[in-house]
């Protein structure tokens, strides 16, 4: 079954200079409790396809067209007052950077409090207290009674990132989106976060839409790969299909430019993208 059904999603940008299609006629499906990887390069549509699913999309972007399915609801034809019940809700986001989406100004207590005000209206304030309490402590911050006065300042960056999950799983979602929720950390808080949010989906069975470029992050956390250029996708495949047997060219450029591990001596550069190939002239690869 799946949560979730981007189908031909259009999101365009309009400028004087002209239309940028950001995202152009992309489609996939995330199953339930499943991770879907969107990779691709700066500008390739990953960020605006999980910023149309969330309904964050401002002037002068507009969504031209398509459909989201959520569980069969069309996020497109809802009112801004019924996106807003299920945004934090049913489906919940972890942005890249924690310092500027956490408010400075609130502890991070209260910030994880106002997310249950709003969706757990059943919820009195000591029962609010200890809920968020409780989802401090599951993404292993220390002394969570403590850390629930604490601003966001004086915490680490790894523990700013731990609370952004905190508030994103606090109304256990049906669906995360995590957008390269890891870029900002170091390569040992990056494997603790990862971790985490294994962790935390075989607990509570939640589906998640992972956004990244680091395509060893992927092979760590995906089930299915979606691969983006220049707003479309060119190759959707199971994770293990996709480093077995990458067929698009684009993908295949992507992970050619991985450095294999064991080499000690290099006689040529990495390959990179030839950005004179216009990869959308290739057949897609859809499996």
């Amino acid at each position: 079954m799946n949560i979730i059904e981007v189908k031909n999603l259009k999101t365009y940008f309009y400028s004087d200079a002209g239309v940028n299609k950001a995202v152009d006629d992309v489609s996939f499906s995330i199953p339930e409790g499943k991770t879907v990887c969107i990779v691709g390069e700066s500008g390739s549509g990953k960020s605006i396809s999980a910023m149309s699913i969330m309904g964050l999309i401002d002037k002068p972007g507009i969504i031209e067209g398509g459909e989201i399915l959520l569980e069969g609801k069309d996020l497109l034809k809802l009112s801004d007052s019924g996106m807003r019940s299920v945004r934090g809700g049913e489906v919940s986001m972890i942005f890249q950077e924690p310092m500027t989406s956490l408010n400075p100004s609130y502890t991070v207590g209260y910030q994880i409090d106002e997310s249950l005000k709003l969706h757990q209206k059943h919820l009195n304030k000591k029962e609010r207290f200890e809920k968020v309490v409780e989802a401090l402590e599951l993404v292993g911050i220390p002394d969570p009674r403590e850390k629930y006065r604490e601003y966001p300042f004086k915490l680490s960056g790894g523990q700013r990132q731990r609370v952004m999950i905190a508030v994103a799983m606090a109304c256990e979602p049906r669906l995360l989106i995590a957008d390269e929720p890891t870029t900002a950390l170091d390569v040992t808080i990056q494997a603790q976060v990862l971790e985490l949010m294994k962790k935390l989906q075989r607990d509570k069975g939640t589906s998640m839409l992972f956004i990244t470029h680091d395509l060893a992050v992927v092979y760590q956390i995906a089930d299915e790969v979606v691969v983006m250029y220049r707003g479309h996708i060119v190759e959707k495949a199971s994770a293990k299909e996709l480093f077995a047997d990458p067929r698009h060219p684009y993908t295949k450029a992507l992970l050619n430019s991985i450095p294999t591990p064991g080499k000690t001596v290099r006689k040529s550069r990495l390959d990179t993208v030839d950005d004179s190939v216009d990869y959308l002239s290739f057949p897609k690869e859809i499996r």
